[in-house]
């Protein structure tokens, strides 16, 4: 009776298995996330069983809603899944799903966005997803608001009724609150107030226990009024004078942790720690939080929050001025060498701005002379709760300058976190890191970075889902440890003749991608004769001398060209960067051209990809970050607040 078992069960393994296969490579659609919309961009994520032989994909399309226009073509989503992050502790292995996003909208607008699943072995499920989701506005003050007036401590004028005996007073609605009274609030803002501070000095006596501002000892003040969406509590400049809150050397001079719809504008902030502290990490966290034309001065920190509740900032138009050097790029471990030893005014600062959570919006600010000029918080393994996670963020159109470390850190985000169209001049770490992002994408699209000492991209801890388009990257490559499903395309790569390689390929899957990029090998006298590592199949770094070589061996960069200095209108190389022992020359931003030269191959040498550049100008897209014909971007603070705070 043994033998008919065998045989039926022969019989069932021969018949079944390759439907067993074919259920497996087949795609089934599960829940789908509209993430929390940013002003301009979209993100959206979408979890799938299945499709082990990752040959599914997503189709994405858009158009305003209601104008029954024709759907214009998105950049596919995104497959991410198994792919595994482990650093400091961290062991994360992200999700079967894509994610991806829609680029550069109008505010405030309602699209249709059209997702269509396909899959070669079927799709078993609801295959096409149409959603209505609309961009943000801009917050702004509400009409017929109560307006509360602040003067000097010394003004002498006639004021403005009502008026407050500082912000703490105005803030809480009470006067005569100091000393043992300066927790009294009989009438708090409410939605849609407005605090007008008028021109002068603000800057409270910390040894003083009935100090004027009511903020002895500490020097902080507390915000912890709720605001609305439609009517934010507004503290701004009335427009008479420069308005400065100086520190006083505190640790913190804003905690707006426990706040709501709270807008700060027009001010200026200086001598202190952290300016807003805007939430810790398991603790509190402010929500819709918009500091917009402000500036800073000498200040540790910016804006920081870590609290994975924390969403819908907007910090925009600001300039942000730290304490480290202003006159020489140091090698980021030069006050081990005693070149710059802590307890002095420099290597006192750290980051200009850090966030968590979602939907924040950080652009067109002008940043210098900090360790780090903006990151997402390197927060660890992500939080369940989908309104937990570090997801549509965005880094746009930014202007950094002079760091010790890093231009923009994405560490710790994990899904659509979009930086594009920022400048970065002279960093002694890296341009651009990931150490890690939680499967992604991280989008790095038209970055312009120049005069950078460890390489444009930092990459450790695994990595995957970085998407790199269209970046004018003047520095080696050193892409850092081996990461998983990249996508590299249209990009510049120009070395400075320094002592490494000009580009890395440590791809441990084989659906990474690198394909129409332009780089130009080092050629210094301890420049490595291979220039171009690639990781193989089989787990061995493997140099080549030329590009088409690797292009041979690895199959990468099919259409990938050699370009030199001379693809540009005029820019040159930096000389040689700086050494942990010495320090290096500092460039300005103003002085470098980063146009291409029309006649140069780098022209017409790259690849369409829809909702990035659509817009190119001749026979094809152009390398790096700027289109010939095309107006060069906006870079940092548009506002009257003194938007080139870095140049001679």
């Amino acid at each position: 009776m043994a033998q008919p078992t065998r045989l039926v069960a022969a019989f069932v393994l021969v018949v079944c298995f390759p439907l067993f296969l074919n259920a497996q490579n087949t795609v089934s659609p599960g829940e789908f996330i509209v993430e929390p919309p940013t002003l301009i961009n979209l993100g959206f994520e979408w979890y799938i069983e299945g499709d082990e032989n990752r040959n599914a994909r997503v189709k994405v399309e858009y158009r305003i809603a209601g104008s029954g226009s024709e759907w214009k073509k998105g950049m596919p989503l995104l497959r991410i899944g198994g792919e595994h992050i482990e650093r400091a502790g961290i062991d994360y292995t992200t999700p079967d799903m894509f994610a991806g996003s829609i680029l550069d909208l109008a505010e405030n607008t309602s699209y249709e966005a059209r997702f269509t699943l396909e899959d070669p072995d079927g799709v078993e499920g609801e295959a096409v997803k149409t959603v209505t989701v609309s961009t943000r506005a801009e917050p702004k003050a509400a009409t017929g608001g109560r307006v509360r007036h602040v003067y000097p401590q010394y003004y002498t004028g006639e004021k403005e009724e009502p008026h407050y005996p500082g912000l703490v007073s105005a803030y809480g609605g009470s006067t005569n609150t100091k000393g043992d009274w300066n927790v009294v609030a009989e009438d708090v803002v409410q939605p849609g107030d407005i605090i007008k501070i008028h021109g002068g000095l603000y800057q409270g006596n910390l040894l003083n226990y009935p100090d004027w501002h009511n903020i002895p000892f500490d020097g902080t003040y507390f915000f912890t009024a709720k605001g609305t969406a439609e009517r934010p509590i507004v503290i701004e400049a009335a427009g008479d004078g420069e308005v400065i809150f100086d520190g006083a050397g505190a640790a913190i001079l804003f905690n707006v942790m426990a706040s709501e719809h709270h807008i700060f504008q027009g001010l200026t902030f200086r001598n202190v720690g952290r300016v807003f502290e805007a939430g810790r990490k398991h603790l509190a966290g402010a929500t819709d939080l918009t500091v917009r034309n402000c500036r800073f001065e000498n200040v540790g920190e910016g804006i920081v929050t870590e609290y994975a509740g924390s969403k819908n900032f907007l910090i925009q138009d600001n300039v942000l001025i730290g304490r480290d050097d202003r006159y020489r790029l140091y090698g980021w471990q030069a006050h081990r060498e005693g070149l710059i030893p802590y307890g002095t005014h420099l290597l006192d600062s750290y980051y200009g701005i850090k966030v968590y959570g979602s939907g924040h919006v950080i652009a067109y600010n002008s940043i210098a002379f900090f360790h780090d000029a903006i990151g997402i918080s390197t927060y660890g393994t992500p939080e369940k709760e989908q309104e937990l996670k570090a997801v549509s963020i965005d880094i746009y159109n930014n202007d950094l300058h002079l760091l010790v470390d890093d231009f923009i850190e994405a560490d710790g985000g994990v899904h659509n976190i979009r930086v594009m169209r920022n400048r970065g001049v002279n960093s002694a770490g890296s341009g651009i890191s990931a150490q890690p992002v939680f499967g992604g994408p991280a989008y790095y699209i038209r970055n312009v970075l120049y005069h950078i000492v460890r390489g444009a991209l930092k990459i450790h801890g695994g990595v995957p889902g970085l998407i790199a388009y269209h970046n004018t990257f003047i520095a080696e490559n050193n892409a850092g440890s081996v990461h998983p499903n990249s996508n590299y395309r249209n990009n510049l790569f120009l070395g400075a003749d320094g002592p490494t390689i000009i580009a890395a390929f440590p791809y441990t899957t084989p659906y990474s991608v690198a394909d129409y990029n332009g780089y130009r090998p080092n050629r210094g006298p301890d420049s490595p004769e291979n220039q171009f590592v690639w990781l193989s199949p089989a787990g061995e770094r493997v140099g080549f001398k030329t590009l088409p070589d690797l292009r041979k061996a690895s199959g990468l960069e099919a259409h990938g060209i050699i370009v030199d200095y001379d693809i540009f209108e005029g820019l040159k190389m930096p000389i040689k960067a700086p050494g942990e022992d010495r320090p290096g020359p500092v460039y300005h931003a103003v002085d470098l051209n980063f146009k291409l030269n029309p006649k140069a191959n780098a022209v017409n040498a790259g690849v369409l990809i829809p909702n990035v550049n659509d817009l190119y100008t001749g026979n094809a897209p152009d390398l790096g970050a700027l289109e010939v014909g095309l107006p060069e971007p906006i870079y940092g603070a548009r506002s009257e607040i003194n938007n080139q705070p870095f140049y001679r």
